[in-house]
This record gives C-alpha cells, sequence and structure tokens, in this order.
C-alpha cells in the first residue's frame, strides 16, 4: 500500500508505518489468543500455541498486547498521521472485539474478518499519501476477497477441529455456502484485477499477466 501510493517515498514514514502496523497486528494476536486459550487447545492446529502449553502466562500475553497496542498506535499517530493510526485502532476492535468472539457464535465472523485482512494496504497507502485514494480500495478489495479462497480452503481441511472447539465455521455449518463463496470471491479477484487499469491503479499488462493466473485460481476454486 505505501509502495503503490502516487507520493514521494519518504523512508522514516514508511519504517514507522510498517513496525506500528507490525506491533498492531502482535497486540492483536496476543488477545485474541488470550481469549481462545481453552478453544485452542482443543484443535491440533492451535494445540500447541505458548499460552495453551503454559510457556506464557495470561498476564505476559495481556502486558505484551497493551504495551504493543499502546507503542503501536503512538508510532502511526505522531510518526505517521492521524488517519493510519484510525485505521489501525479500528482493526484491532474489529479483531479483538468483534471477530474473535463472533467466531462462535455466527459463520459471519468470516466476513468481518476479511474486513480486517483488507485494511493493512490502506493503511500503507494512508500513510504515504495521507489519504486513500482509487488505489488503495482496489488493493483492499483484493485483499478482502481473496480472504475467502483463502480461510474456507483452510477451514474445510480442519473441520473436525472447529467443529470440535464449538467455532461457528461455514465449512461446518454450511459446507455448501463455503465452496459457494470461495469461488464466488475468487472471480471477485479476477474482475479487480481486469478492473485495475480501467481505474488507472496499474497499467494494462496488470490486467494481461493476471488475467491467467486468476483463471486457475478459479478452476481450482470451482
Amino acid at each position: 500500500g505505501y509502495a503503490m501510493a502516487p507520493a514521494p517515498f519518504d523512508l522514516t514514514t514508511f519504517i514507522m508505518c510498517s513496525a506500528g502496523t507490525a506491533l498492531l497486528s502482535g497486540s492483536a494476536n496476543s488477545i485474541n489468543q488470550f481469549f481462545e486459550t481453552p478453544f485452542d487447545a482443543q484443535m491440533s492446529r492451535t494445540k500447541n500455541r505458548v499460552l495453551v502449553k503454559g510457556f506464557l502466562t495470561p498476564l505476559h500475553a495481556v502486558g505484551f498486547a497493551t504495551v504493543s497496542a499502546t507503542t503501536g498506535l503512538l508510532m502511526l499517530t505522531y510518526g505517521v498521521n492521524e488517519l493510519t493510526a484510525a485505521l489501525g485502532f479500528t482493526n484491532l476492535v474489529l479483531y479483538t472485539m468483534i471477530y474473535t468472539p463472533m467466531k462462535r457464535y455466527s459463520i459471519l465472523n468470516t466476513w468481518v474478518g476479511s474486513i480486517v485482512g483488507s485494511i493493512p494496504p490502506l493503511m500503507g497507502w494512508a500513510g504515504c499519501a495521507g489519504e486513500l485514494g482509487t488505489g488503495a480500495w482496489v488493493l483492499a478489495g483484493l485483499l478482502y476477497a481473496w480472504q475467502f479462497p483463502h480461510f474456507n480452503a483452510l477451514s474445510w481441511n480442519l473441520r473436525p477441529d472447529y467443529s470440535r472447539a464449538g467455532y461457528r465455521m461455514m465449512a461446518v455449518t454450511n459446507p455448501a455456502l463455503c465452496r459457494r463463496t470461495a469461488l464466488r470471491y475468487t472471480g471477485v479477484i479476477g474482475a479487480l484485477s481486469l478492473a485495475a487499469p480501467a481505474l488507472d491503479v496499474t497499467n494494462i499488462w496488470f490486467a494481461v499477466e493476471t488475467l491467467p493466473l486468476n483463471a486457475y485460481f478459479g478452476y481450482l476454486a470451482w
């Protein structure tokens, strides 16, 4: 997002933006694992995480999350700009307070989680340009759409795990919808890639080069 924004590249701002985003991501993951420790213990994919194994205490996790979030937000606010910090704070809240608990109640958690996945390129763009142009939204759209074939395929192979831990995932509660959604959003990725030159985000070669790749991606989803 930072590299593609139509503004001068500033190394200091780029480093602050990257580090601040990484710290917020670390904080979000720590809070997520703090809340989900008893459920992580029931899944093969997560049973070896440090909180489950007792290598770190819950207090360590909360302390790390607090320091990381505070430091990251300060870096983004004073080292980058307030828009980037606001996007980062929004993502932290979405991931920890909405997406994480929603996983146990509604399959809509995947749509919320996809918003979380789409915000980082917006942060990079805002960090460089100070605003959100068309290219930022194309990047965010690509990341948003990619979450579905990515996570639906991942969760498909982990259905017994998710079911045992009580997570409300499409692959568990509605397998047909899981398949259709993965295919549908693979098509969205292809459409956005073709639209990028028309929106003056890339040149025509991006559309030409990505078309066969997205077609193969669509075939795999089908």
